[in-house]
């Protein structure tokens, strides 16, 4: 969220930096209601002074005998005035407020130009991708071949695009997170935490997937109250420090968490549909952080560190990209994406976004700590995948694939497993 007057005095430089990410900056529209919305505060704060001095001319009046009736019929009207000013207040104030929830955040100067991933610009590769003497197949096949991925029966309980795991599958899954989980605390200095996976409202609002993307989200209630399920563990994380002010010294805060994902994925089709690529629900690591905005961009190279440690660890080969500006998220400044090596596609497909949201969440949700005068400040927050399970699973499969259909895993996930190889049949061996 933005700052109307920031937006206002930044004039025209505002309006060419959103229109990098294809956004259209009313200005005159911004510049009326700020206006409005000022001149409201003044006529009440001298209706409400008026009326101060009306009364205490009733009460000066009245001790000295005199006439009160006009007094006291001046004093109703401005109790009118005043109301009648702050419903109009409160309109303009909230049309003020849905205007800037509309605005994304300014990409920054660095992100190149563009609005597509064909624009991104590639930073570095890492690891060979798996030359095959055979035919690879996809995850999809591989997993139902071997037993340990039941796309049949997840569409029988739920509908299509979920998924069930079982035995060596629903196994690997489980180890992945726990490695995950353990990389980002004993190594990269992340807290672990439990959170809800159901929020409301307000905390959607926060970190930007409320108002504008209301439709991707899966809404619940009981009664009279609403409730979301969240699309990702960045929502709570983030919300934690909602409408708190962080002391310095605690900064940086990283907070790390896996929960289950829920997205309505509308608008995707194709290939995206198949397998565990794009689904509705789903399971991920994810990782926040929330520092100080003058450490924003150290932060952010740090983070996709610790997203790249992962596939690392697992040995997979991927690519780091730095999203056009139009490809950008609502809320983001600047993002990194990672993104693994799919032997079946023959490409690389994103794995993990790892964004610098700058001040942008922290004003929607008024998570602050203190300048070196002690007065508050907005703090910036971060986040990034690290990683999601389900796309992590797939890359592994289709890049660790045997010609007998057979697959031969990662040594680092043997401690969590107990086996290293998974069989044609879906036998896990030693």
């Amino acid at each position: 969220m933005h700052d109307a007057r920031a937006l206002i005095d930044m004039g025209a430089e505002a309006v060419r930096r959103l229109a990098r990410r294809g956004y259209t900056l009313d200005l005159a529209a911004l510049e009326n209601l700020q206006s409005r919305r000022n001149q409201n505060i003044r006529s009440a704060d001298e209706l409400r002074a008026e009326s101060k001095r009306v009364a205490s001319e009733v009460q000066q009046t009245a001790k000295a005998g005199g006439d009160i009736g006009k007094l006291k019929e001046r004093a109703r009207e401005l109790k009118d005035e005043i109301r009648e000013i702050e419903a109009g207040q409160e309109q303009v104030q909230e049309e003020l407020r849905d205007l800037l929830l509309s605005i994304p955040n300014m990409p920054a100067d660095e992100a190149p130009d563009g609005d597509s991933d064909a624009d991104a610009v590639e930073v570095r590769r890492v690891g060979t991708p798996p030359a095959f003497s055979f035919e690879p197949k996809d995850h999809v096949d591989l997993g139902e071949a071997t037993g340990i991925l039941d796309f049949a029966r997840a569409t029988k309980l739920s509908g299509p695009r979920f998924a069930v795991t079982r035995g060596a599958g629903a196994a690997l899954e489980r180890a992945l997170a726990t490695l995950f989980l353990d990389l980002h605390t004993r190594r990269h200095g992340y807290v672990e935490h439990a959170v809800p996976y159901l929020v409301t409202r307000r905390t959607m609002t926060g970190t930007g997937q409320l108002p504008k993307f209301e439709e991707d989200l899966f809404k619940t209630g009981v009664a009279d109250r609403e409730l979301f399920l969240i699309p990702t563990a960045e929502v709570p994380l983030t919300n934690l420090y909602a409408d708190e002010i962080v002391p310095p010294a605690e900064l940086p805060l990283a907070l790390t968490a896996q929960t289950p994902c829920f997205r309505s994925e509308a608008g995707s089709y194709g290939r995206d549909t198949r397998g565990l690529i794009r689904q509705h629900q789903f399971s991920k690591v994810e990782m926040v952080r929330i520092v100080d905005p003058a450490e924003a961009r150290a932060e952010l190279e740090q983070m996709v560190g610790h997203a790249e440690a992962c596939l690392k660890e697992l040995g997979l080969a991927y690519r780091v990209v730095m999203l056009a500006a139009g490809d950008t998220g609502f809320s983001a400044q600047l993002t990194y994406d990672i993104e693994v090596w799919i032997p079946s596609q023959n490409t690389y497909r994103e794995i993990s976004s790892v964004s610098d949201f700058g001040t942008f969440q922290a004003r929607r949700a008024n998570i602050r700590t203190r300048d070196e005068n002690g007065k508050p400040k907005l703090v910036a927050t971060l986040n990034g995948s690290g990683l999601p399970i389900g796309r992590t699973l797939a890359a592994l499969l289709e890049q660790c694939q045997q010609e007998d259909g057979s697959l031969v895993l990662p040594e680092v996930l043997v401690p969590y497993l107990g086996f290293r190889r998974i069989a044609a049949d879906g036998t896990p061996e030693a």
